[in-house]
């Protein structure tokens, strides 16, 4: 899921859908951003995956867990850690903190281009704390 993800971000977020999804690059992040409209795309996606697969557990049920474990990882390290929405989470795990550091510099540019840094869970090491 972490390479689709990049590919998505890079050319779908950070291209055509920009307008979309530049609502999660602007300062003074809010409650609800524009942007939340992934979270429900892939969310309802990942649903009629799982119902159209459930009878047999073929690829499709598979698939839809896959994006709904992803999408629970992303929520819980890109909302809640990243940008820290429920202020509750401090660390000092090196991995985590470069994890946030690399996002971090990924909204360095408030345009779509250029940009870097754009998966979630696997960075450049060149991210140390």
């Amino acid at each position: 899921m972490e390479g689709v993800s990049w590919t998505i971000h890079k050319y779908l977020f950070h291209g055509p859908l920009w307008f979309i999804h530049k609502s999660h690059h602007e300062a003074g992040h809010k409650r609800f951003e524009l942007n939340d409209l992934f979270f429900v795309f892939f969310a309802s996606l990942a649903m009629i995956l799982i119902y159209l697969g459930r009878d047999s557990f073929d690829f499709r049920f598979w698939m839809g867990i896959g994006v709904t474990c992803y999408g629970a990882i992303y929520f819980i390290l890109h909302d809640i850690f990243v940008h820290n929405r429920l202020k509750t989470w401090e660390t000092k795990n090196t991995y985590l903190l470069r994890l946030r550091r690399a996002h971090k510099i990924h909204h360095k540019s408030m345009d779509k281009l250029p940009s870097e840094s754009y998966g979630l869970l696997y960075f450049s090491k060149k991210y140390k704390v």
